[in-house]
């Protein structure tokens, strides 16, 4: 794989990783555009211990443009878009309309004495898995997962290494009924300031585990637990186990992870990293073919924080869609959205064996 950085107009940075060595990357951004936007600001609730990111400037951001006019392909000699060269393998570049950024943004203050303020320090990245805007990643070539998993493996390592940065999150929204506004297929990496509510919790759960069990990794027993029942795996290979949570929130969730406890993307070996595709794939095709129509999905990797709890994560890609049937969609309303609490529609049991026959 050869990796081949550029600058863009504005001065963001755009990386192309392609499958040949002797490709030749010497296009040149022919746009003129404004710079790029400050960083958000971040404001602390007070009540729940979170931080909330205000970007005002995102309600700008193209919205489902029409197919030829999509940013996210290829540049032709008469239409410029975000990537400048003709054609590509996978590029990452930093977003137009970041949540978080790298440049200047306002002061840290108070909107009260409960609430401060500090600049949405990060950076956040697109990645686009593929020049076909007609594609999706269940038909890309196994070659293809596993260059897209070494751009977010070298994104990993990058981001984690930027001042502030305590968590890298690599993840693919699908689907409008998801909130995609572009069709392209594509994903986002996000490098947080902090460490995300959901990993915060996991984290405090895996501590309390290994406390109970002398040092027990809590990810890993519970995979050890659903292999060994068998009754929610969906499919598996010599380093891989894609399975159904018995507590999922999701009509059909399914976590795929190694065998071996691993922190975050860039400690998987060779063999998991070739391995990791083709299983990806297979469970991908599934929930497309469970009610014949491409399927809403959020696919999103838990790694590790870079500076805590390294010694309590098991890296594991959660996968999960909002479909309860083909003409059902899961709404998060009440219950989940104002308590927390979800309401399952489907037996996680039953969605593996959903998921088991769907081919």
């Amino acid at each position: 794989m050869k990796r081949t950085a550029v600058e863009l107009a504005d001065g963001r940075e755009l990386i192309y990783f392609d499958e040949r060595d002797d490709a030749v990357r010497e296009g040149l951004d022919r746009r003129d555009l404004p710079p790029p936007p400050p960083a958000s600001q971040l404001r602390h609730d007070p009540l729940l211990d979170e931080w909330v990111a205000v970007a005002a400037h995102r309600q700008q951001r193209t919205f489902l443009p029409p197919a030829d006019e999509c940013p996210l392909d290829p540049s032709t000699p008469t239409r410029s878009t975000e990537i400048p060269a003709y054609d590509y393998d996978v590029v990452v570049f930093e977003n137009r309309f970041p949540s978080l950024s790298e440049r200047p943004g306002a002061p840290a203050g108070e909107i009260t004495p409960f609430v401060p303020t500090r600049p949405g320090v990060g950076r956040c990245e697109v990645v686009c898995f593929t020049s076909d805007h007609n594609a999706s990643f269940s038909t890309l070539p196994p070659s293809r997962v596993r260059t897209v998993l070494e751009a977010q493996i070298d994104r990993t390592l990058a981001l984690s290494e930027l001042p502030g940065v305590e968590q890298v999150f690599c993840f693919e929204n699908r689907g409008v009924e998801i909130g995609v506004t572009l069709h392209h297929p594509h994903g986002q990496i996000y490098a947080y300031p902090f460490v995300t509510p959901r990993t915060r919790a996991m984290l405090a759960a895996a501590e309390r585990h290994a406390e109970r069990t002398g040092g027990r990794n809590l990810y890993a027993d519970v995979l050890a637990a659903e292999r060994a029942a068998g009754e929610r795996v969906v499919a598996t290979n010599e380093h891989w186990t894609a399975y159904v949570p018995a507590a999922a929130r999701w009509p059909f969730e399914v976590h795929v992870a190694p065998h071996r406890a691993v922190p975050d993307l860039p400690a998987l070996d060779e063999a998991e990293r070739d391995s990791f595709g083709p299983l990806y794939l297979d469970v991908l095709q599934r929930f497309d073919a469970l009610f014949d129509r491409p399927m809403p999905y959020i696919s999103a990797w838990h790694q590790a924080p870079v500076h805590t709890g390294r010694d309590l994560s098991h890296l594991h890609l959660q996968l999960f869609s909002i479909r309860r049937a083909a003409d059902k969609l899961k709404f998060l309303a009440g219950s989940e959205s104002a308590m927390g609490v979800f309401i399952n529609d489907i037996a996680p049991e039953r969605s593996a064996e959903l998921l088991r026959q769907a081919r």
